[in-house]
Formats: structure tokens, sequence, C-alpha cells
């Protein structure tokens, strides 16, 4: 069982930045972060393994960074540029294997977090 616990959301106007911490209970090969809107479906936004392969979902690349720190088994959104439309809630995930087919899908992660709001106004 890998626990996940993120912090740092929080309430931002449009143009704004925020960091995300997610910090699992062990040492896990991908971590990556979905977000889910009222109404909408979970989506990917973006994941990183032990050996620093990115994944990015469009609609963040070029705004969101995601890195991670082994030694800690903590693992940071730094999003920057907000707009309205990246208010949600946000889950950290987690999975142990090497391989995955995209690394930005749901069914791919096996270990989810509680989620943090981020609220992006207008």
């Amino acid at each position: 069982q890998v626990l996940l616990e993120e912090s740092g959301g929080d309430r931002v106007q449009s143009g704004g930045s925020l960091r995300l911490s997610c910090t699992a209970s062990t040492y896990i090969y991908w971590l990556a972060w979905f977000r889910q809107a009222p109404g909408k479906q979970r989506e990917g936004v973006a994941a990183i393994n032990a050996v620093g392969s990115l994944r990015y979902s469009d609609s963040v690349k070029g705004r969101f960074t995601i890195s991670r720190d082994n030694a800690s088994n903590t693992m940071i959104l730094q999003m920057n540029s907000l707009k309205p439309e990246d208010t949600a809630m946000y889950y950290c995930a987690a999975n142990d294997l090497m391989l995955l087919p995209t690394g930005l899908h749901q069914s791919e992660y096996d270990y989810w977090g509680q989620g943090t709001q981020v609220t992006v106004s207008s």
C-alpha cells in the first residue's frame, strides 16, 4: 500500500502561479498529477518516472512543470500562467510499473491521494 498526500492547492487569480506538492509514503516508479473539474472526467495533467521521463497533457504544456525528488519521495507541480479552466481538484497518483502505455490515463495508476483544490478566478 502506498499513501499519497497532496498539498498546495489554493485560490489564485488568472495569470497567477501555484506550486503543488505530493509526498509518497515510499519510493515508487511513476508519479502523476490528474485533475477533475465538476461534471468532467478526470484527466491526466503531467507524469514523471524515477529516471526523469516526463509526460504532459497538451492543455498544460509550456505552463506547468513537473519534477520529483526521489530521496524524499516528493513530486512537485509548478503551475504558471494559470487560467480559469485550470480550476479543478488535483490528485496525485502512483504506479510501480516501469512501463506505462501513456502515463496520463487514470486506468494506469493504482494509488491515489485525496486531492487538493485549485481555483483560478478571472
